[in-house]
C-alpha cells in the first residue's frame, strides 16, 4: 500500500495469479501504477500471495433469513477493503471464458448476501469496477467476439451492476500468450509457432499498450462521474 493524502481516493487492485513473474501480475503492477499516476491510493490485492482460501465453509455460507449474518473474520477483512475503495480493478487470466477459482470463491465468499447484496441500498453502490482478463486467443479469433459478451454478461451484469456498482468495465487483452492460439470452424485448438525475441517484446509493448488505454478510460470515466 502506498501513502497518499487521506483524501486521495483509493483503488482496490485485485490479482488472480499464482506466479508474481506472470503476464497477469505485471498487468496488474502497471495498471497500479497508472492509477496511482492519477492520484490514487493503491491497495494491492494479491489474493495467493495473501493466501485467500477460495473455498466457501459453514462461516460464509448465505444466511438467507439473516443479511446481518456475521462472516468469518478473513471475510470481513475483505469485504472492509472493498468499502474502503473507490474503484475496484481485478485482474485475471480468462479460464473458460471466465475467472480463475482463486477470483470466483473471493466473490463467493466476501460478495456476500447481506454485504454486496440484498440490501434495498446498497453498500457497494456508487463504486466503478474494471475487470482486465488476459486471453490466449488472437485478435482476430472468431471466439473472441462471444469470449467478450459472456464476460460481460457475468461480471458486468451478473455481478458488478447486481451489487450496486455505477459503472463496471470488461477489459479483454488477447494475444497473451507466446505460442498464437485459436479455434478452427471444426472446434480444433490450433497452436503457432512461438513468438520470441523482438516480435515478442512488440507484443508485450502492445499489450501493455491495451491494457494501459483501458486503465486510462476508466480513469476518466471515474472523473466524469465525480
Amino acid at each position: 500500500m502506498t501513502q497518499h493524502d487521506s483524501h486521495a481516493r483509493t483503488a482496490l487492485v485485485v490479482v488472480a495469479h499464482h506466479r508474481t513473474d506472470s503476464l497477469t501480475a505485471h498487468t496488474a503492477r502497471r495498471a497500479a501504477a497508472r492509477l496511482e499516476a492519477a492520484g490514487y491510493r493503491i491497495d494491492l490485492l494479491d489474493l495467493h500471495a495473501e493466501g485467500f482460501d477460495p473455498r466457501m465453509n459453514v462461516s460464509d455460507q448465505p444466511d438467507w433469513g439473516n443479511r446481518e449474518k456475521a462472516y468469518s473474520d478473513e471475510a470481513r477483512a475483505h469485504m472492509q477493503r472493498i468499502l474502503d475503495a473507490d474503484v475496484v480493478v481485478a485482474v485475471f487470466p480468462v479460464y473458460w471464458q471466465s475467472v480463475p477459482a482463486i477470483l470466483k470463491g473471493w466473490i463467493d465468499r466476501v460478495w456476500n448476501y447481506g454485504f454486496a447484496y440484498g440490501r434495498s441500498k446498497p453498500r457497494l453502490a456508487g463504486k466503478h469496477m474494471l475487470w482486465l482478463g488476459l486471453a490466449g486467443a488472437t485478435a482476430d479469433d472468431p471466439i473472441v467476439e462471444g469470449m467478450q459478451t459472456v464476460l460481460e454478461t457475468n461480471l458486468s451484469e451478473g455481478i458488478a451492476y447486481y451489487c450496486g456498482f455505477s459503472h463496471s468495465t470488461v477489459g479483454l487483452l488477447t494475444d497473451a500468450e507466446e505460442r498464437p492460439q485459436r479455434v478452427d470452424a471444426e472446434g480444433n485448438l490450433l497452436i503457432g509457432e512461438a513468438v520470441a525475441g523482438a516480435e515478442r517484446e512488440a507484443q508485450y509493448t502492445d499489450l501493455d499498450r491495451r491494457a494501459g488505454e483501458f486503465v486510462e478510460r476508466f480513469i476518466a470515466e471515474g472523473l466524469v462521474a465525480t
